[in-house]
């Protein structure tokens, strides 16, 4: 009986332990909204991949971006869906490799204020508390914050997790105004985004990656890199961007992030020292 017990418990470690799975590969999503979202608009995505390539792909995410940022930073992830100045941050450590990225697509940030609000110019929020999703949330916080100081709009960042949390705060008027993108607005939840509308907008830039470790094998990145571009003629793949509002998915190389560069961002520096 004791020994059955010890086997018991060693099969159960087993199951529990990451490294007995290892053939599966992780996919972490930046937080930008909740988990159980990101987990209902993902899984059925990463179940299709499984079943176009045969390898096993899991959904994992983070409780909030600095934690994501952390787990890329140590290499957590073997695929990740990150934001676009964390692909400049994390190719350079662990060495992230972009492959694919949204097609035909720019990202921008936005300030969103109750649709009721009297506001009708950026320049009105000056000495204002806004929310935002995290220190170096790329378009809806480092964008907004960086147009903010240059007209000399000095504002008061609350970091609230998720962009999720940035647009019901924002609607149950605890902040006058919040940063986010037009992506997760369009995917909140109707009963907040109808209570919301868009009071500006930054420049575009290149959109969140889609980037492998490099402890991946040449092989596995192929498959699912094809699979990803063949759900854009796919009516079942085509359906589940639609989920997640990409209009497709296009081939992507490390150069396309130079504009973000160019930004000379220093936010996570001291994370690569």
């Amino acid at each position: 009986m004791k020994l059955m017990i010890k086997l018991s418990l060693l099969l159960f470690m087993g199951l529990s332990n990451p490294v007995a799975y290892a053939d599966t590969l992780t996919f972490g999503i930046v937080p930008q909204q909740s988990a159980a979202k990101l987990a209902k608009l993902w899984t059925p995505i990463f179940n299709y991949l499984s079943d176009k390539t045969g390898e096993s792909i899991r959904f994992s995410t983070a409780n909030d971006i600095p934690t994501f940022e952390k787990r890329l930073l140590t290499g957590e992830y073997d695929f990740a869906y990150m934001n676009p100045y964390h692909y400049t941050v994390f190719h350079q450590v662990p060495g992230y490799e972009a492959i694919a990225k949204q097609k035909d697509k720019r990202i921008k940030g936005i300030v969103v204020v109750r649709k009721d609000s009297p506001l009708k110019e950026l320049s009105e929020l000056n000495g204002q508390t806004l929310a935002f999703p995290s220190p170096a949330a790329f378009a809806a916080t480092v964008l907004p914050r960086a147009e903010m100081a240059l007209d000399g709009i000095n504002v008061t960042p609350q970091y609230v997790s998720s962009h999720d949390s940035v647009y019901l705060g924002v609607s149950r008027g605890f902040f006058v105004a919040g940063g986010g993108v037009i992506r997760t607005f369009n995917n909140t939840a109707p009963e907040v985004k109808d209570q919301l509308r868009v009071l500006w907008s930054t420049p575009t830039y290149t959109p969140h990656a889609i980037a492998v470790h490099p402890r991946v094998s040449k092989d596995k990145v192929e498959k699912i890199q094809q699979a990803l571009l063949a759900m854009n003629d796919d009516p079942e793949g085509r359906a589940l961007l639609k989920t997640i509002s990409f209009k497709g998915i296009e081939l992507a190389q490390n150069t396309d992030w130079d504009d973000v560069r160019a930004l000379n961002i220093k936010l996570l520096d001291d994370l690569l020292k």
